[in-house]
């Protein structure tokens, strides 16, 4: 009897799922690698393609937001025609796109193949949480998400040191290149495993509804565009009335895609995202906690790359070495982040986000307080690695605590969204930030000197730095909003046959 009840507690996995797993999270490390591989690079790209401030701040936000408003759409895509092709295709056209951006020849066309990137990711992601979900079943499913949580915090806390490496090792003029050629054997190896391991559609599951909600995708995308396109360029544009008028624009395209939705839900169509999600005050604050806290957390190396680089005149690699103890903080608390949850609840996510609201606060007070000749890694080794172990304990489990505030019918949905504002978030964040940094730089004489211009961005970096440790104590109180306790750790439940197939994912 008991083996009975084990067996059927722990069934057998094919080793063909496994080696899916593999190809899923292959693919995923290389998405989520690309959103802080790239930050290092950010002065010698300047320097090589005399790209303009915008233009530094526009490569990582147009990937964010083209990652995160391709999430939804690709997800219900993948329900109606099968995941396996989406992801196959995601995957082959990241990899392009990784060419092209290599191969840029102007700050403007590297934008538009990073923002190609973007949307590439987001096709293809979503994928790995739906494959998850139909490949394991049970207590190996939380298996199988434990591991993507893994890879999730390793790949996003290695990328400043993977990209150092290789600028270090192959040169300022093309070593930034090769941060994006990187992907290029990676991207074709996963598209080969995935079309060999990866199952079809099941033909006996149903097929999720019909309709993509176009108006919702265009509605959404145009708001969030109106409203970063000020945030990024307004500051080098001195403010003029277009960026004043654009901001209102973005706020009022906002209600109309919330009325759109309401609309479409009562219409008996499927809306991009349910209404009946923010009937929900808890759900309502998880998702600006999401927003705030990516908002806060992906603007960190941002910040110390340009001020590494440009500021104080240190190596690539020296500006990617800053950031070992964040990522040694992160591997070492994702891994524990699950059972923590289990025993302490919402209160790991609260001892998360003090953690980043510590470390960010005594980074700010180390700048702003520090002369820039002063200034090393060391001093920021501490700081850093409190940040790091608390991003390891939030990323993981907020997602299921968030999810945990609707209905268990609409996990699917609820993920779906948190996902999508997580890198929404981290837009938000990096146009903020970045308008804050390069504001607060002087101009003229002042920069003209090494001395000058490390003053500068030490002073530049601690605005930015106050900022991002700001959004991270809202972060904190936002936390309590959340449920005490959620039934079970791990990922949400299957969603309904009209909402994306759980393409949530914890990214960091």
């Amino acid at each position: 009897m008991s083996t009975t009840m084990n067996d059927a507690a722990a069934p057998t996995i094919p080793r063909q799922s496994w080696l899916a797993l593999a190809a899923l999270l292959l693919g995923m490390s290389i998405a989520l690698l690309d959103t802080t591989i790239v930050n290092v690079a950010l002065p010698t790209i300047r320097t090589s393609l005399d790209a303009s401030e915008s233009t530094l701040s526009w490569i990582i936000s147009g990937y964010a937001l083209a990652f995160g408003l391709t999430l939804i759409p690709a997800g219900r895509l993948g329900d109606r025609i099968g995941h396996k092709w989406i992801y196959f295709s995601g995957v082959a056209l990241f990899t392009v796109a990784s060419l092209a951006c290599g191969f840029a020849q102007s700050d403007l066309q590297l934008v538009i193949f990073r923002v190609l990137q973007g949307l590439a990711g987001g096709i293809f992601v979503p994928a790995v949480t739906a494959f998850i979900q139909l490949l394991f079943p049970g207590r190996t499913r939380g298996t199988a998400f434990a591991i993507m949580g893994a890879v999730i915090g390793v790949s996003s806390a290695l990328g400043p040191i993977i990209g150092g490496l290789i600028i270090e090792a192959f040169g300022v003029e093309n070593g930034w290149r090769l941060v994006f050629f990187v992907n290029l054997p990676v991207g074709i190896i996963t598209c080969i495993a995935a079309a060999a391991l990866l199952p079809p559609r099941d033909k006996t599951l149903p097929r999720a509804a019909k309709g993509l909600d176009a108006m919702g995708i265009a509605l959404v995308s145009a708001a969030f565009v109106a409203l970063l396109v000020p945030l990024i360029q307004g500051q080098e544009d001195g403010w003029p009335l277009w960026t004043w008028i654009s901001l209102v624009g973005g706020i009022v395209l906002l209600a109309l895609f919330g009325a759109w939705e309401v609309h479409t839900d009562r219409k008996g169509r499927v809306p991009l995202v349910p209404p009946t999600l923010f009937s929900h005050a808890s759900f309502t604050g998880g998702v600006i906690l999401a927003l705030v806290y990516f908002a806060a957390f992906t603007s960190i190396f941002f910040t110390i790359s340009l001020l590494w680089q440009s500021g104080l005149g240190y190596s690539a690699l020296a500006s990617g070495a800053v950031a070992i103890p964040f990522a040694i903080g992160s591997i070492i608390s994702s891994s524990q982040s699950n059972r923590l949850a289990l025993k302490l609840g919402r209160n790991v996510l609260v001892l998360g986000t003090a953690l980043v609201t510590v470390g960010l606060g005594w980074s700010w007070l180390i700048l702003l307080t520090t002369a820039p000749s002063d200034l090393t890694n060391w001093l920021f080794a501490v700081p850093l690695l409190l940040a790091g172990l608390g991003n390891g304990f939030f990323i993981a489990p907020n997602v299921q605590f968030i999810v945990a505030t609707v209905d268990r019918q609409d996990a699917g949905s609820a993920s779906a969204v948190i996902s999508a504002i997580q890198r929404i978030g981290s837009a938000v964040g990096i146009a903020i930030i970045g308008s804050v940094l390069f504001g607060s730089l002087p101009g003229g004489r002042e920069m003209a000197t090494a001395a000058g211009r490390a003053a500068g961005f030490t002073d530049a970096s601690a605005a930015a730095m106050g900022v991002s440790a700001a959004f991270a104590a809202v972060a904190l109180l936002l936390v309590f909003t959340l449920p005490r306790r959620v039934a079970t750790p791990g990922p949400p439940t299957p969603p309904k046959d009209d909402a994306p197939a759980d393409p949530a994912v914890q990214e960091a």
